[in-house]
């Protein structure tokens, strides 16, 4: 009986969300959440559901500049340990995005396991800002090394977490936000007070802080006050910077 070949599973990138531009000026990577440890595959829509509103607001907003948003599809629904899989796949989109669009900046733009592949990923040549949104991350441990931020040197980095995170304690993105600022002054990250992992109580705020971020990292828009402020301000002010309700009614100065 011949023996079945198991096939190899690749990552790929989404469908462009929204019309997808003539001329690329910009790219948006969007890394959905997952599991601490799992081979099974992601399911395609619960997956990617919590980033495809995220991606076609930034779709609509880079409109002009030619900005591409793709949701990444991983391998894998695990982070897996050393493998790293949902990180590796983040760093093999970003290559696909610089084959199909050229040498353009990309935004790594992740929530809850995807903000930790974001982070992890930043190094990649391409990738010019960070976006993580209550990102998933190790609880410390005195025996296993810390969470890398050297890899974040010459980005642009935004954190944003609720403070009443039940599922990842937020002083881990806190303290490690501390240690990238210590090695790249354009770290910042914001607190939505008393809100959960899902951010769904400062939705609007925190989708008009993304938007905001990601506009002036990859295409040069004047940040708003806010932004700036945190980006400028030593820690841990520019780490605790509080995310004002109805942020976004009046972003600009």
């Amino acid at each position: 009986m011949a023996q079945q070949v198991t096939p190899v599973r690749r990552a790929r990138l989404g469908r462009a969300l929204g019309p997808e531009p003539t001329a690329v000026g910009g790219v948006v990577l969007l890394l959905p959440g997952g599991d601490e440890v799992s081979s099974r595959r992601p399911s395609p829509l619960l997956a990617t559901a919590s980033v495809r509103a995220l991606g076609r607001r930034l779709a609509r907003a880079g409109r002009e500049e030619g900005l591409a948003a793709h949701v990444v599809h991983y391998r894998y629904r695990g982070w897996n340990g050393s493998s790293a899989h949902l990180a590796s796949d983040a760093e093999w989109a970003a290559d696909e995005a610089v084959r199909r669009y050229g040498d353009v900046p990309v935004c790594l733009a992740g929530v809850d396991m995807g903000g930790r592949a974001a982070l992890r990923a930043g190094g990649h040549e391409a990738v010019t800002s960070v976006l993580a949104m209550a990102p998933w991350l190790p609880d410390e441990d005195v025996a296993a090394p810390a969470e890398p931020v050297k890899q974040l040197v010459g980005r642009r980095v935004l954190i944003v977490h609720g403070t009443n995170d039940e599922r990842i304690d937020p002083e881990l993105s806190f303290r490690l936000a501390a240690r990238a600022k210590k090695a790249n002054r354009d770290v910042c990250r914001f607190e939505a007070h008393s809100d959960r992992h899902g951010l769904h109580q400062y939705r609007d705020e925190v989708l008009a802080l993304a938007e905001d971020f990601v506009m002036g990292a990859l295409f040069g828009r004047p940040f708003s006050r806010p932004v700036e402020d945190a980006l400028a301000a030593p820690p841990p002010l520019g780490l605790r910077m509080p995310l004002a309700v109805g942020f976004g009614s009046t972003l600009r100065r």
